[in-house]
């Protein structure tokens, strides 16, 4: 395989960024209507719907422990996470959400290091670090030096990149065996079930949809998040993965603020100084992190 990608793997980088980069401003437009956790559980359900089929055939593959690693790879990866982001959306921008997500490549060197034996380097430190500043100047560009005013709903988001960074060693120790349609596909099918009952049974969802004007809307929004960010772009990645280079298909990582950026300065949203000082800080954080 050439070291250089193809015109193939570079437009699957490109989609995939406008994918994930664009599932912050879905989220946004379903909270219009729906509460966080109602957001958070149709969502998976959507994904679960949509991934049922494969999930049936590819099952098969599967031991009966492997579907305990698939089960809790759906609630590192998947379950826990759509609700940290619902909830932190209700008080954070999609723009500096989408910011924040690009933490996700930090909180796998350091999960892996503190559970999984891996080593640190020093530039992997200093880009710790620096990401972490990132993230303290991210949620402290609205205060005015004003401890009451900092937006600690960030730390929901620092949440779920640390839960996506445990999913990623966990899947590599424990489930590297397993191929990653399989993984996805049969995750989303054990949590799934989870997701619909507490959608019907304990919040109001089904009352949203008859009375509040615009349910609809936002019931689409939500789906296709799920249908697209959850189902077909964690698919698009494997493709890529096998098509290219861990480091190449890695980069989506610095191309995704960029379009969670840009649809949040579409919608209205405010960006101030210290906003842009910390995603450089936290991209910049990234790169010497992740470099060899």
């Amino acid at each position: 395989m050439s070291s250089s990608p193809g015109f193939k793997a570079i437009a699957l980088l490109i989609l995939l960024a406008l994918i994930w980069g664009t599932s912050f401003i879905l989220i946004k437009q379903g909270l219009k209507v729906f509460a966080p956790q109602e957001v958070a559980t149709l969502r998976v359900s959507a994904a679960f719907l949509f991934l049922l089929p494969v999930a049936l055939v590819r099952m098969r593959q599967l031991s009966r422990k492997d579907f305990q690693i698939v089960f809790v790879s759906g609630l590192l990866g998947i379950f826990f996470p759509a609700f940290l982001f619902s909830t932190a959306q209700t008080q954070i921008a999609s723009s500096v959400a989408g910011i924040l997500n690009t933490l996700s490549p930090i909180w796998v060197m350091i999960v892996g290091a503190a559970f999984f034996g891996q080593r640190f380097t020093a530039l992997s430190i200093i880009g710790t670090i620096v990401g972490m500043g990132g993230t303290i100047m991210l949620m402290m560009a609205r205060s005015g030096g004003n401890i009451s005013d900092i937006n600690y709903y960030a730390l929901l988001i620092v949440a779920a990149c640390a839960l996506y960074g445990a999913n990623v060693n966990w899947v590599k120790f424990k489930g590297h065996h397993i191929s990653p349609l399989t993984l996805t596909s049969t995750s989303v099918m054990l949590v799934g079930p989870i997701a619909m009952a507490v959608l019907f049974g304990l919040t109001d969802f089904t009352w949203k949809m008859e009375n509040v004007e615009g349910a609809w809307t936002a019931f689409g929004f939500v789906v296709l998040l799920g249908c697209m960010s959850t189902a077909l772009a964690t698919y698009l990645f494997t493709v890529l993965l096998k098509i290219s280079t861990p480091l190449f298909a890695s980069s989506v990582t610095y191309l995704m603020p960029l379009v969670s950026v840009g649809w949040g300065l579409l919608a209205g949203e405010s960006l101030y100084t210290g906003h842009y000082i910390g995603m450089i800080a936290i991209i910049g954080g990234v790169w010497l992190a992740n470099r060899k």
